[in-house]
C-alpha cells in the first residue's frame, strides 16, 4: 500500500462505521483468504513475459465485493474509485493503479475458466469441516428457481439456450434452477447444481447426496425417489413430503400429522441459504448467459452463505 493520501487520512478520523464497513470487515475475518489464493495461485499468470498483472489478493477481494453487492464490471470499478471501504478491503488506495472494468471482467472469466468456483466452494467448506460445522448425517434436498431474462434484443436474436421456460400454476417463467444438497444439522449447502428450470428436481438428486448420509428430507417433488435405480443402493431413511392436498386432509393432531410438521421444520433449513443468496446478495436474476458462468458464480454465493450462516458457531 502507498504511502497515506488526504481521503485516507479524513476516513481514519470519522466517528462512525457504515453498515458496508461492518459487514466487510465480518467477511474479511470469516473468509479464509490463504486458503481460496492458494487453489487459484497455481493458475495466475506471472507476468513473466510482459506486463506484470494485479496481485491476486487484490483481484480475488475485488471479485468477492462484485459478488457481495451483485455490482456489473463498470460499477465495481466505479465503486473501488469512489467508496474507501471498499478500496481499504481490497488494500488499495487513490494513489494506486485501480483495475478497470475490463481487469476485472478479465479475472472473472479467468476463474469461469479454471471451473475455481467450485474449486474455492469446496475448500471454504473443508475449512468449515474442520471446525466441525458439517456433520455428515443427514442431507435436505431442494431447488430454487433464478429468473433469466427472456429478451431476444442480443447480437443472435434469441434467448439463452441453456435456460428454459417453466410454469408455475397457470403463469410461464423463463429461468434456470439451482439444486443444493443442505446438511440437516446446520443447514449449510454441501451439494449444488444448477440446470435448466424444466429439469425435474429428481434428476438432479444424485448429485445432491455425497453418500454419507444416513436421512434425506425433501419436499413432496421428490416423491418416488427411492424407487429410483441411482438410488436403491442407498441405506438411508426417506422422509419426503406428501403433497399439500394430502396433508391437508389429515386428522389434526394424529401421528401422520405431526410427522408432516417435524419433516417441515426440518426442511426449513434449506431455506436459509436460498434468502442469503437470492436476498443478501441479490442474485435473484441470472447476470450473465449460459449455466456454466451463472454456476461459477453460485458457488462462490453457497460458500458466503455457509460462512455467514456458520459464523453463529464459531468461537470470537
Amino acid at each position: 500500500m502507498s504511502q497515506i493520501g488526504f481521503a485516507e487520512a479524513e476516513y481514519q478520523n470519522k466517528k462512525r462505521k457504515t453498515r458496508r464497513e461492518k459487514f466487510l470487515e465480518r467477511m474479511d475475518q470469516l473468509i479464509p483468504w490463504k486458503k481460496l489464493e492458494k487453489k487459484v495461485a497455481r493458475y495466475y499468470p506471472k507476468g513473466e513475459n510482459g506486463r506484470q498483472p494485479y496481485s491476486l489478493q487484490v483481484m480475488l477481494r475485488i471479485h468477492c465485493m462484485q459478488l457481495f453487492y451483485n455490482l456489473s464490471d463498470p460499477a465495481m470499478e466505479d465503486e473501488l474509485y469512489e467508496i474507501e471501504s471498499m478500496r481499504r478491503f481490497a488494500g488499495l488506495t487513490l494513489a494506486d493503479s485501480i483495475p478497470d472494468e475490463t481487469t476485472i471482467l478479465n479475472f472473472r472469466h479467468f476463474l469461469e475458466q479454471h471451473n475455481l468456483g467450485k474449486a474455492m466452494f469446496k475448500e471454504v467448506n473443508k475449512h468449515l469441516e474442520r471446525q466441525g460445522l458439517m456433520l455428515r448425517e443427514g442431507s435436505i434436498v431442494d431447488a430454487s428457481i433464478i429468473s433469466a431474462p427472456s429478451s431476444t434484443k442480443n447480437s443472435k436474436g434469441e434467448r439463452d439456450p441453456d435456460m428454459h421456460q417453466t410454469r408455475k400454476g397457470n403463469q410461464w417463467y423463463f429461468e434456470m434452477k439451482m439444486h443444493t444438497g443442505v446438511d440437516d444439522g446446520f443447514g449449510m449447502i454441501h451439494s449444488l447444481e444448477v440446470t435448466a428450470a424444466n429439469e425435474h428436481d429428481l434428476n438432479a438428486a444424485g448429485a445432491l447426496l455425497h453418500g454419507d448420509e444416513t436421512r434425506v428430507f425433501g419436499d413432496f417433488g421428490y416423491r418416488g425417489i427411492e424407487k429410483r435405480k441411482e438410488h436403491r443402493h442407498r441405506d438411508v431413511n426417506w422422509f419426503i413430503a406428501r403433497r399439500p392436498g394430502v396433508t391437508r386432509q389429515l386428522p389434526e393432531g394424529s401421528d401422520l400429522a405431526r410427522a408432516e410438521k417435524i419433516k417441515a421444520s426440518v426442511r426449513a433449513k434449506v431455506e436459509h441459504p436460498f434468502r442469503t443468496i437470492k436476498r443478501q446478495f441479490g442474485y435473484a436474476k441470472v447476470r450473465y448467459r449460459c449455466l456454466a458462468k451463472n454456476a461459477n458464480r453460485l458457488y462462490l454465493l453457497a460458500a458466503f452463505s455457509n460462512m455467514l450462516i456458520g459464523e453463529r458457531y464459531l468461537p470470537a
